[in-house]
């Protein structure tokens, strides 16, 4: 596919990378910890940077939101490995830490493991697979934002071949390209959607290539769920003239030049919801989920790109929103192909 406009020059996207690390560097360490008065101390753990302006950032941006309106006491750590999960638990918990967020399925065994020992402390998994009394999992229905991206890319595709490239293939990745693949079929049954993972959530240069791989099969449509590595992606998407989708944040602007839409859940304030529940005492932690019904998830199209989604797709997608933020649809695999 070829676009007339002149793209993103990918020496500026790579500095928007570099930016946004800098600006975020000092957050992004193995441990910080933020002071205040209050006696409500709550941490973080991620798995990856803070400065990938996807899927940490979301956590990071809650727990700063956390510290404004609660006046909390913070801490952020960012594991290395599985190896250092149940420790970064048991050091937050024996330090007396109300509530600790873990943002990753990953996290969920060592959760359940090191909550035994801590009843008086929250556990709070991102994509979690179980809840006690004291652990909450939290899911984000964003495979109801990316069907929405996944009829954009039916639109605008003239190979009738897409893309999708993650990190570490996870339950909540697959259903996050589920969701993608059963919006594009919904638009072109006989496209074809091309799956890779890189098997990490940081080697940008792995995710670039891996997304050269499948314009070379023919994706001229891409989405990813790759968190940091997420940005070799949209490299590739500039390089190669082809469009590309953000994914957990709004993405628009770190290549609005390809990219059409973001697909944004609301992180943010799903984490402040819960802070405020535990500090006021009223949380009941469980299965906890937060889709488009609630608004805490949704699709922000890019203005800059929106007049090359066809109308027909667009309204394909508008009326996909309602049905999803009215309860009539909750699921995109419940969706009516």
């Amino acid at each position: 596919m070829q676009h007339k406009s002149i793209l993103y020059p990918t020496s500026k996207l790579l500095g928007i990378a570099f930016v946004l690390a800098a600006l975020l560097a000092a957050c992004n360490s193995h441990r910080t910890t933020s002071a205040t008065p209050s006696g409500f101390r709550v941490a973080l753990l991620t798995p990856g940077s803070v400065s990938d302006a996807g899927w940490n950032a979301a956590a990071f941006n809650g727990l700063q939101l956390i510290k404004s309106k609660l006046g909390a006491e913070t801490a952020l750590v960012q594991t290395k490995s599985p190896a250092d999960f149940e420790d970064a638990f048991r050091d937050f918990a024996s330090r007396g830490f109300d509530l600790i967020f873990a943002h990753g399925f990953e996290y969920s065994d060592a959760a359940l493991e090191v909550a035994k020992q801590f009843p008086k402390t929250y556990f709070v998994v991102s994509s979690g697979s179980a809840s006690t009394h004291n652990v909450a999992s939290i899911t984000f229905n964003v495979d109801q934002a990316t069907y929405i991206e996944g009829v954009l890319a039916g639109g605008v595709s003239k190979t009738g071949v897409v893309g999708a490239i993650g990190g570490i293939e996870l339950p909540s990745i697959r259903l996050t390209f589920d969701g993608f693949k059963k919006g594009f079929l919904s638009m072109q049954p006989k496209g074809r959607i091309l799956v890779s993972y890189t098997g990490n959530f940081d080697d940008v240069g792995a995710a670039k290539e891996a997304a050269f791989a499948q314009i070379s099969q023919g994706a001229d449509v891409l989405i990813h769920d790759a968190d940091a590595a997420g940005l070799g992606v949209f490299v590739a998407a500039s390089q190669a003239h082809v469009y590309a989708f953000g994914t957990f944040t709004n993405q628009n602007n770190v290549a609005p030049d390809v990219v059409l839409a973001s697909a944004v859940t609301s992180t943010p304030l799903a984490f402040l919801k819960i802070a405020t529940e535990v500090k006021n005492k009223q949380f009941h932690p469980g299965m906890l989920e937060f889709g488009m019904q609630d608004g805490m998830v949704n699709v922000v199209f890019n203005p800059k790109l929106e007049s090359r989604i066809p109308a027909s797709a667009i309204e394909r997608a508008r009326k996909a929103e309602h049905d999803f933020a009215t309860g009539q649809q909750i699921s995109p695999t419940k969706v009516s192909q």
